[in-house]
């Protein structure tokens, strides 16, 4: 098994409900728009990390044949109430060794869970997975956010990324190991209390990315700032990519 930190039943079925604005149409559309285009006439998708299905269910039922692989049978469990096994299988197991029987024409993997690999190999062995699924000519597309280092100043080690009534979230970075730790605290009820949770991530600049991939054989197509195709710039706060296993 990878470093990946294993979501427990009660994050399991909390994250639905915790997401709620991921998983509104307004964000959805979008994104799902942009991964039915790749997988074409009858293609074939691999979800990475699939989770409770966010992208993988409604992706299902625009027609495209999909399967998934994830690490915490939680997460899968959840899954698996929304929708059966034979429509959408999913394989227990890491994005990074986990193989499934068949040839894709799209590997994705969304919502920055790339970082929940802890350490650049087992990027890499991410990247090699993709390409091991791909077909010729097939594409691998990853969601990532941009590394907010320029919003620290000399000294400082945490930034905020949402500061509102029902959730306080910053990151804390080790700058040395390419480390960041997302601290959340989430409104539990009336009485004022907060829960409180945090995860390690490891994360990566694009051209990072882009050295993985041509490790792995594959080529960079395209990156954009958000699933609209809108221009990546250097103000950009996430992009996504897309590989290309050369015909």
């Amino acid at each position: 098994m990878t470093s990946s930190e294993l979501w427990t039943r009660v994050t399991a079925e909390r994250y639905d409900a915790e997401e709620t604005q991921m998983s509104s149409a307004a964000v959805l559309g979008p994104t799902l728009d942009f991964l039915a285009a790749l997988t074409g006439d009858g293609g074939r998708a691999l979800e990475f990390a699939i989770g409770t299905g966010r992208v993988g269910i409604p992706l299902r039922e625009r027609g495209v044949p999909v399967v998934g692989i994830e690490l915490s049978e939680h997460m899968a469990a959840v899954l698996r109430r929304k929708i059966d096994a034979d429509t959408l299988p999913v394989a227990l197991g890491d994005m990074a060794t986990t193989i499934v029987p068949g040839e894709f024409t799209l590997v994705y993997l969304v919502y920055n869970t790339i970082t929940n690999l802890l350490t650049q190999d087992e990027q890499v062995e991410c990247f090699r997975n993709a390409a091991r699924h791909l077909g010729p000519g097939g594409r691998f597309v990853i969601e990532l956010g941009v590394p907010p280092l320029r919003c620290l100043p000399p000294g400082q080690v945490a930034v905020p990324f949402d500061v509102s009534e029902q959730h306080l979230g910053f990151d804390t970075f080790d700058l040395v190991e390419q480390i960041l730790v997302s601290h959340h605290f989430v409104g539990d009820g009336d009485d004022g209390r907060y829960r409180r949770s945090n995860s390690r991530h490891r994360y990566a600049w694009p051209a990072e990315l882009d050295l993985m991939a041509r490790i792995a054989g594959l080529e960079l197509e395209s990156r954009f700032a958000d699933w609209d195709g809108a221009p990546f710039t250097q103000d950009s706060t996430k992009h996504i990519s897309v590989w290309r296993k050369p015909s």
